[in-house]
């Protein structure tokens, strides 16, 4: 590698203007036959810049101007530069924020969820679900009911996920990712290559200059990708707040004691015939593992025939 290319890739780690300037000078020489005056790029950067080019000897005097000391060199570091870069997509992080709703939403969620640990709330709700439910629970066997419920779960679980997530802002973040990864990898072959070559120490200290660069990024790009967390969790939040009361409902219909209780057996696979808090996967009661199999089946279902993908949408 040269010293003009050392010092124009010295410039550009200095100031990332430097390299628009660059750019014009050479679109600049190349339009009026290899030399370049202050004039004909005064628009474009800054007197500043010109002086440091002149001073750092990227720029020679030619005839009537000024011309590159090395075309080479100078093409050489621009263009690696413009390899080396890479063109992340734009997100907009204030549209991932969560409305004042969404926020009261996963504190609901929160405080229903206490009712897991604490049977007087499991019974407070139990009991206001079973005003709706309970006459269906009376009228249909309880496998049934469970189908009824992972059936609605299942209904607006996806609808909620389709409104609430955006799928292209999200397949722009993945994009962000894989980006600053493969950027990553390919500096890092480079260092590869460039060690059992036996390159020089300025080249061996770019690579690593731009290796921390990469992980710099890589870094920012992790802290602004908080919000495909917030994209993610958005419609959970929503789907908990609905589907936790269900949950308790039908668990004190269960465990409930008295009238309520839910008595009867099933014949499920494997397992045999068993009574719903039977335990059959491992801590996972019979009830749980019922439900979640009918609830994974109808969401399938229910996409397909509503052509709902939720797959993040890339370019």
């Amino acid at each position: 590698m040269t010293r003009t290319a050392e010092k124009i890739n010295a410039l550009v780690r200095e100031d990332g203007s430097f390299e628009e300037a660059l750019e014009s000078i050479r679109q600049t020489v190349d339009e009026n036959g290899g030399e370049v005056e202050w004039a004909d790029v005064r628009d474009d950067l800054t007197s500043g810049q010109w002086g440091r080019l002149i001073e750092k000897g990227v720029l020679v005097d030619g005839e009537e101007g000024f011309e590159i000391a090395d075309r080479e060199a100078f093409d050489s570091a621009l263009d690696d530069d413009a390899e080396g870069a890479v063109d992340l997509p734009e997100v907009d992080a204030e549209a991932s924020k969560w409305s004042q709703w969404d926020k009261l939403a996963g504190l609901a969620s929160v405080l229903f969820m206490v009712g897991y640990w604490f049977n007087s709330v499991r019974d407070s709700i139990g009991g206001v679900i079973d005003i709706a439910l309970g006459p269906l629970a009376a009228a249909m066997p309880f496998y049934t009911v469970i189908l009824a419920v992972a059936m609605l779960t299942g209904l607006y679980s996806t609808l909620l996920q389709a409104n609430l997530m955006d799928m292209e802002r999200m397949g722009k973040y993945q994009e962000r990712m894989k980006a600053m990864q493969d950027k990553r990898s390919d500096v890092q072959e480079r260092k590869k290559e460039a060690e059992e070559r036996g390159a020089s120490e300025a080249e061996l200290e770019k690579l690593d200059n731009e290796l921390d660069k990469v992980q710099e990024e890589q870094m920012e790009a992790m802290a602004d990708n908080l919000g495909m967390f917030k994209e993610q969790f958005r419609p959970m939040v929503w789907i908990m707040l609905f589907t936790i009361p269900l949950f308790l409902w039908m668990y004190w219909k269960i465990h409930a004691t008295g009238d309520q209780v839910v008595t009867e057996t099933v014949i499920m696979p494997i397992a045999g015939e068993v009574e719903w808090s039977d335990g059959i996967v491992g801590p996972l009661r019979a009830w749980i593992v019922w439900y979640f199999l009918c609830s994974m089946g109808f969401i399938q279902l229910l996409r397909k025939a509503l052509n709902i993908d939720m797959s993040p949408a890339t370019s």
